[in-house]
């Protein structure tokens, strides 16, 4: 479908009352429908799937695209808020496809043009917005669901994030086949629309090797460099503070010391359901005995491979403000630190 055609429907306004009515949760994921993302992006249900088939590969798997069964069918059938787009009442010819968020953000280095541009935007924006609604109402919902919303959140955020540096490898397949393609997204387009996803509002940043980076994604390589043990002192911890550890290496023994102050500190139940998630991942919890006002990262204290890094903010508020990390060379100076921090009990997370 041209620009031209594309311009002549109306645009879909998407709002958080337009996204509530259109998610609907299938499989436990919370999943969009093909004929709606095609009335989005202003597409034909039929030109919109066909442009799916063309980059399928990128689309495998159930985490970013499944189709329903006869069952779901049925049930998606008798929702209230389902239509579909082909004008013939509620029988379904062909099952549909829905597509998870990470499937959606995939969507985006698919689809072409102003319009699609627009409305991936405007999708991201709004995806934020709701999942900003339910964090700041967490006394709303229980804890346990605050932590799977925080968990999905940093995967889909990697997601993006993956795409984002993956752009070179991306513009050398389009490459491959532009020739025999009319209607190719060159990396130039590309690479403005995911960087436009990347703005202040969307992320957290933070300053480290002398350049701005996602402060989620930071962390995390850091953590994957430890070989054997890794040691936080940070007294203002979180959720997202144990999402941060989630992927660090098998056999890793990680340690955080920290008094748990401040609003949205750490919870029993929220850290028993993370260790249960992430039976591999072994974290232990103790005090930092209120001396403490920077935050350290130690990697394989008393090896040969120590690290320090010297943090400007907790890794839950990190890029909420212009902040930086920064590697310590003079590593021996914090070793009575350390093993001062060694013989502090057990923190205690309150229920």
């Amino acid at each position: 479908m041209t620009e031209d055609k594309k311009n002549e429907i109306e645009v879909i306004e998407i709002t958080e009352e337009y996204m509530k009515e259109k998610l609907y949760e299938f499989r436990g994921r919370k999943v969009m429908l093909d004929s709606d993302l095609a009335g989005i992006y202003g597409y034909e249900t039929k030109n919109f799937k066909r442009q799916v088939k063309n980059n399928i590969a990128k689309f495998e798997g159930d985490d970013f695209m499944f189709e329903l069964n006869d069952e779901e069918v049925e049930i998606i059938s008798r929702c209230k808020n389902f239509t579909l787009n082909n004008g013939r009442g509620l029988n379904i010819k062909y099952k549909p496809y829905v597509f998870t968020e990470q499937g959606i953000y995939m969507l985006m280095t698919v689809l072409r043009g102003k319009l699609a541009i627009k409305q991936s935007r405007a999708l991201v924006s709004t995806f934020k917005k709701l999942k900003d609604y339910i964090l700041e109402n967490r006394d709303l919902i229980g804890q346990r669901e605050v932590l799977q919303l925080s968990m999905e959140t940093a995967n889909n955020k990697h997601a993006i994030i993956k795409i984002n540096h993956d752009m070179s490898s991306l513009e050398k397949q389009i490459s491959d086949v532009a020739e025999g393609l009319k209607d190719v997204v060159t990396k130039s387009e590309l690479a403005d629309m995911m960087n436009s996803f990347m703005s202040e509002d969307d992320d957290k940043w933070l300053m480290f090797n002398a350049k701005f980076s996602s402060a989620d994604e930071v962390f995390e390589s850091i953590y994957r460099k430890a070989k054997r043990t890794i040691y936080v002192v940070d007294n203002y911890i979180g959720l997202r503070t144990l999402v941060h550890l989630k992927n660090t290496p098998a056999g890793v023994q990680s340690i955080i010391f920290s008094d748990n102050v401040g609003a949205n500190r750490l919870h029993n139940i929220e850290f028993t359901d993370f260790c249960k998630e992430y039976p591999t991942v072994q974290i232990k919890l103790h005090k930092t005995g209120g001396v403490f006002h920077d935050r350290f990262i130690v990697l394989d204290y008393g090896t040969n491979d120590e690290r320090v890094f010297i943090c400007g903010a907790s890794s839950k508020d990190a890029g909420a403000k212009i902040t930086a990390i920064v590697e310590d060379y003079g590593i021996a100076k914090y070793k009575p630190m350390i093993a001062s921090l060694l013989k502090n009990p057990p923190l205690v997370l309150p229920k």
